[in-house]
């Protein structure tokens, strides 16, 4: 019921142009200048490292063989991103099962361990709430917490042990997500968390572009956008149509991925 009316509220409120910003909580303070006083407002969680990397999750490993390939890609981005002033990016996939949520953790790892920046990964999946169970840890509140009831971000952000990266991913999740995306309380979290520090990269998990309309109506609200292929599985067909649907000025290229994954119905179990 109450996320029923949050999204009859939304669209009520997108249609007549307003919302109230006042109100909203401020972000956690994620900065880098004290590791006591960035994590002492997050909730603190340790990583078993076997089932980390079980989950494909590699970079939590220095020497691991992937690393490079993600240092090459966080360097393209870095450029490209310090070129336009961004520090926001949208990491998504043609298709469901193509990686994108294994990419966006290991490339949040990665920034997280250039020594000038904090990253925020931020789990946009609705319909699924994937980050925190491939790190392998509980989480019963997330995004749609925040956004139907209002809870503070401080007790959404988790620390994961790594050094300059906190995330926000688990909770409860909805088939109706698209309007949650784009409502007027997702739009000003979206300013609080592009503003607030100049050092920070904001990483959002988002559905797959073919998979519902999350992706394409939450590509405005990024500065850039990322995609995931599946080597030997993803048509040129799929990639084309992929790629019309969302703004060219901010799409920074394709992830190859050579992982294999059955075909599932995107959003069920």
């Amino acid at each position: 019921m109450k996320i029923r009316k949050a999204l009859e509220k939304a669209k009520k409120e997108r249609m007549e142009g307003i919302g109230d910003v006042s109100r909203e909580v401020p972000v956690a303070d994620t900065g880098p200048k004290s590791a006591a006083h960035v994590y002492s407002k997050s909730k603190t969680i340790s990583l078993d490292p076997t089932v980390v990397k079980e989950n494909r999750c590699v970079c939590i490993s220095p020497d691991a063989p992937e690393m490079d390939a993600y240092k090459v890609l966080r360097t393209h981005i870095q450029h490209r991103m310090k070129e336009k002033g961004w520090n926001t990016v949208m990491i998504t996939s043609v298709l469901p099962g193509e990686g994108k949520t294994v990419t966006a953790i290991n490339l949040a790892i990665t920034f997280a361990k250039e020594f000038s920046r904090t990253v925020l990964l931020v789990d946009c999946d609705l319909r699924m709430q994937k980050v925190h169970e491939y790190l392998g840890y509980p989480s019963p509140k997330g995004l749609v917490d925040y956004l139907v009831d209002g809870t503070p971000l401080q007790e959404l952000i988790t620390w994961p042990g790594i050094d300059k990266m906190t995330i926000i991913s688990g909770g409860r999740k909805i088939q109706e997500s698209t309007e949650l995306l784009v409502s007027p309380k997702m739009k000003s979290l979206m300013g609080e968390l592009k503003s607030r520090y100049d050092d920070r990269i904001v990483l959002f998990d988002v559905p797959p572009i073919l998979g519902s309309a999350d992706a394409i109506a939450f590509a405005p609200m990024v500065d850039c956008i990322i995609g995931v292929v599946e080597e030997g599985r993803t048509s040129i067909h799929d990639v084309k149509k992929a790629i019309e649907l969302i703004p060219q000025e901010k799409f920074l290229g394709f992830v190859l991925n050579r992982g294999s994954n059955p075909i599932k119905e995107y959003g069920k179990d």
